[in-house]
């Protein structure tokens, strides 16, 4: 690949951009606002201005619900050897292509299976996607030139291809990105209208749970118009889990002994289902989830002071394998939970207090 086009210059689009200038392709970018593709110009993702002959690859970066029309426009128009598209649902705009009646050898959908809160140019960066799957849908129809261009973006936007049938790439989505996505908007919709006491004692489980929830609300709803069946019938399944938790809570209020006892076995059921299903969740890279200790560790909130708690774990010869931070209410100080194996938190240990790092219990 040397040359390709971007349609759509948001998050995803000038990621893509960026990654394949910083390797060397040359990239043009476009955009229903010409400014936002100036943005991405000058922020290095290309030129703005129109290629003059056909490049090798168009990345259609645009909401699900223009992505055939687009596609459409530049088949029909011969803009690329090769099309791809990286909207976040597959069979829809494939089904839509086939009812206008395009060629789709030439195309084949795609989703990179990374993101933000954030939205637009100015939150893209090169190495969005390093590490992070990348789904191809390819189909009997695919060109093998086409299937190994989009392959090739993949690698030189270091993510990892997984092929997947397209409808079925829907539901896998419905259940690990866009319900989540609701949920936690549902979540973070009943801090509206909390009282303030209530919201100054929000700790890191409730951030954990509402991060997502920053998500711009006008491109979800574009993303899940075109979703709705799957997402519906996960939010059905978790809607059967609350009506039955609730139940079982109100159970925990009775006088009657046995109904507190069918109560708790409930709540207990939901809490192992949850963890069980956790356990799934892909660790480190990708590999087989792992079991960390936590080191927790007191920290000012001053200049440097992460980088101190980072190099006197190296010095201990320890490697940080997740960190959060939990910031006080009220206080310029934290906590900073150091996730390590578990051989290696005694000599971390060690090495913090004897550098004089206040550890808390956990």
């Amino acid at each position: 690949m040397r040359t390709a086009v971007v349609i759509g210059t948001g998050l995803i689009g000038t990621s893509a951009a960026l990654a394949l200038s910083a390797r060397g392709i040359t990239v043009h970018l476009a955009d229903h606002d010409p400014g936002r593709a100036r943005t991405a110009a000058a922020l290095g993702a290309g030129t703005d201005e129109a290629p003059e002959e056909q490049v090798d690859l168009a990345i259609v970066a645009v909401p699900p619900a223009h992505v055939a029309a687009t596609l459409a426009d530049l088949i029909g128009r011969g803009v690329a050897r090769a099309y791809v598209d990286v909207a976040s649902v597959k069979g829809g705009p494939r089904r839509e292509l086939a009812a206008l009646g395009v060629d789709v050898t030439a195309y084949i959908g795609t989703h990179p299976m990374a993101g933000k809160e954030q939205s637009g140019p100015l939150a893209a960066t090169a190495d969005l996607f390093e590490g992070r799957p990348w789904v191809l849908t390819p189909t009997r129809d695919t060109d093998h030139e086409v299937l190994n261009l989009a392959l090739e973006l993949v690698a030189l936007s270091r993510a990892v291809p997984v092929v997947m049938d397209a409808d079925a790439h829907d539901r896998a989505v419905a259940l690990v990105s866009h319900t989540p996505q609701l949920v936690s908007s549902m979540v973070a919709a009943r801090l509206e209208e909390a009282d303030e006491t209530a919201v100054r004692l929000c700790g890191q489980g409730i951030r954990d749970v509402t991060r997502i929830a920053a998500s711009d609300p006008r491109m979800w709803v574009e993303i899940l118009s075109a979703n709705p069946g799957p997402v519906a019938d996960v939010l059905a399944g978790i809607a059967a889990d609350l009506e039955e938790t609730v139940e079982a809570l109100r159970s925990l209020q009775s006088a009657d002994v046995e109904k507190r006892r069918g109560g708790a076995a409930g709540i207990e059921d939901v809490l192992r289902r949850g963890n069980a299903g956790r356990v799934r969740v892909p660790g480190k890279h990708g590999a087989a989830p792992t079991v960390y200790e936590t080191v927790a560790v007191l920290i000012s909130d001053q200049p440097g002071e992460l980088a101190r708690i980072f190099a006197d774990a190296g010095r201990a010869g320890v490697n940080i394998e997740d960190v959060r931070i939990e910031h006080a209410t009220g206080q310029q100080a934290g906590l900073v939970q150091l996730m390590v194996e578990p051989r290696a938190v005694a000599g971390l240990t060690a090495e913090l207090r004897e550098r004089g790092w206040a550890l808390r219990q956990q």
